[in-house]
């Protein structure tokens, strides 16, 4: 590791060398100020020199957003062939110009300069000259200490460690536990104000459940691996987010994501500030829709009485009904008394004249006597 970035050690030690001399005509050239001064400038100094990475980021961010729904038509359509979906894929990326790649250049690109700063602030950890640190310089870096917490000390150092430092165990891990929350909660606002102000709402894609997930990784893993950085490291990684973050917020005001929250924010901005010019007939129609939402009558309330005798009705109206239904009720119950008096009479007919019949047959069993018997007479 030393060998293939060795020539990055002696770059980023001599910037932060650079630096360290000119904030050492302000304050103490052991102090931590001119020291973690030094490591905040390096990183402002590689994010100036990452602009343009940072820009080809937003434009692939916001070209694979617009590409999602087509993506997942490619999906869909062939799941059941790998090889053709990725050939669909790799179509449409160049149709399109967009590189998946490019929304990570800048991590990638950051990811160098980190590695080096860690590995140089370990050699100073470790009591070891390196790329243009001499020894006088390692002495004073040694020295330095932010908020009581030396630059080369980790939370999980021992206390020996740390007492050889010049440090306790108490300072070390408070400072460090309080800028691993500052970092990772710098890490979930930035990952949120892109979920919620510079996305698309209209379209629901999986890219913006793959970016709610990460909105809740990323500050996880912070939180895992800052417990291993020194707090010079840990310095550099909180300035850098808080370098994105007001990065985001400025692109997010100034070029939003069409169909964005943040999108309609700034036309209303540029509407109020008279910036804005609007398709005559879209003006028309939007004013007609909000006439037509004023003047529209609402239902006037109705008490439960009126509810359950189907709304309110003229008293006389009400009368009247009721008259009516009196009468239909009554010429209803005189009809039914008739049906019923003429069903009790076909009733009696059918049992009168199965009595009949059988009185008739009792007759005609009696009038028919058997003769006596001889013996009898």
């Amino acid at each position: 590791m030393d060998t293939i970035l060795g020539p990055l050690y002696i770059a980023v030690s001599w910037i932060i060398v650079q630096f360290h001399s000119f904030y050492s005509l302000i304050f103490d050239r052991n102090s931590g100020a001119a020291w973690g001064l030094s490591i905040v400038s390096l990183v402002v100094l590689i994010r100036i020199c990452l602009i343009p990475l940072f820009v080809k980021q937003i434009k692939s961010t916001r070209n694979m957003q617009a590409l999602q729904p087509k993506m997942k038509a490619i999906q869909e359509r062939y799941k059941s062939d790998k090889q053709r979906q990725s050939e669909e894929m790799m179509k449409l990326y160049k149709e399109t110009g967009t590189n998946p790649l490019s929304s990570c250049l800048p991590i990638l690109a950051q990811s160098p300069f980190f590695i080096s700063l860690y590995q140089v602030l370990s050699h100073i950890a470790q009591n070891k000259t390196v790329g243009v640190i001499d020894q006088p310089l390692l002495e004073s870096a040694q020295k330095a200490h932010i908020f009581g917490a030396p630059l080369a000390a980790k939370f999980m150092d021992s206390a020996e460690k740390i007492q050889s430092l010049g440090a306790s165990v108490v300072d070390v891990r408070v400072v460090t536990i309080i800028m691993i929350v500052l970092m990772s909660a710098s890490q979930f606002y930035t990952q949120r104000q892109l979920m919620t102000k510079n996305v698309d709402l209209t379209v629901k894609t999986p890219f913006m459940q793959q970016q709610k997930m990460l909105m809740y990784v990323f500050p996880i893993m912070f939180a895992v691996f800052g417990i291993n950085f020194p707090v010079g490291v840990l310095v550099y990684w909180l300035t850098t987010n808080v370098w994105t973050m007001g990065q985001q917020m400025f692109v997010i005001r100034r070029n939003p994501t069409p169909g964005s929250k943040a999108f309609e924010e700034r036309q209303e901005r540029l509407r109020a500030a008279g910036k804005l010019v609007e398709d005559p007939a879209a003006v028309e129609a939007k004013q007609a829709a909000e006439e037509a939402r004023h003047n529209r009558q609402q239902p006037k309330r109705q008490s439960k009485s009126q509810r359950q005798t189907g709304g309110a009705a003229p008293a006389g109206g009400v009368q009247n009904r009721t008259r009516a239904g009196s009468a239909s009720g009554a010429g209803q119950g005189a009809a039914k008394k008739q049906s019923l008096e003429k069903k009790d009479t076909q009733d009696g007919k059918e049992k009168g004249g199965a009595s009949g019949s059988r009185t008739a047959k009792s007759g005609q069993r009696k009038g028919q006597q058997r003769p006596k018997h001889p013996s009898k007479k």
